[in-house]
């Protein structure tokens, strides 16, 4: 997908998967498993072994149909090679303003990771596409509404502690889009081939997500 579609598809599902520690060779059927269930926006993180191999065969396999990018980026070096083998959008989990820079640069979505008003006005003004609250589930729902209220034009993605039972809460606080990892992506189910199982949460939490 290219920039344009895949930040349409964010705003249709408002959900971003984030795979991290799964091993290269499932990672093509969890996609397909997501899609099939609805998702079309996927995170692999970089400190996922073979991180960078998985993301340059899913785009191959899948870059037509699925949006997918790089998260746990650090610096400018991460960010330069996730881009060499064709990461579509960039995740950090902090405020690095040249990580920012450098994707708005190459005019590549960047979400990268804010605490603080100051980090998330920071970041909005560098050029983040959307800014992820890291960790929400320790900041919590009301802390999101209160940042609503100053901040409410900007766009953020909450990170942390979203599930099913909870999802439509953060969307009802404000919230642009949600990250979704381990209460979605279960690495013993895809490991064991139980792919099903991850289509239908899917289904459910886009369901719980639009109410």
């Amino acid at each position: 997908m290219n920039r344009e579609q895949g930040l349409e598809e964010l705003k249709r599902t408002r959900i971003v998967v984030i795979v991290r520690g799964l091993e290269p060779e499932h990672m093509t059927g969890l996609a397909e498993a997501l899609y099939e269930g609805g998702i079309r926006v996927m995170e692999v993180t970089l400190n996922t072994p073979g991180a960078l191999e998985a993301i340059g065969e899913l785009q191959d396999k899948l870059g037509d149909r699925m949006y997918i990018g790089a998260g746990t980026v650090l610096d400018t070096e991460d960010a330069e090679r996730a881009l060499a083998v064709g990461a579509s959008f960039l995740v950090t989990p902090n405020m690095e303003e040249d990580v920012i820079r450098l994707a708005a640069a190459r005019g590549v979505p960047i979400f990268p990771g804010a605490m603080t008003p100051t980090e998330v006005v920071k970041a909005w003004r560098a050029g983040a596409t959307a800014v992820k609250l890291f960790p929400s589930a320790s900041l919590g729902l009301g802390y999101i509404k209160e940042l609503q209220g100053p901040l409410g034009h900007i766009p953020m993605i909450a990170v942390g502690g979203v599930k099913e039972d909870n999802i439509r809460q953060f969307m009802d606080a404000g919230c642009y889009a949600v990250g979704i990892g381990g209460s979605l992506v279960r690495l013993d189910d895809i490991r064991s081939g139980r792919l099903h199982v991850i289509t239908d949460k899917a289904r459910r939490l886009l369901t719980a997500a639009h109410g």
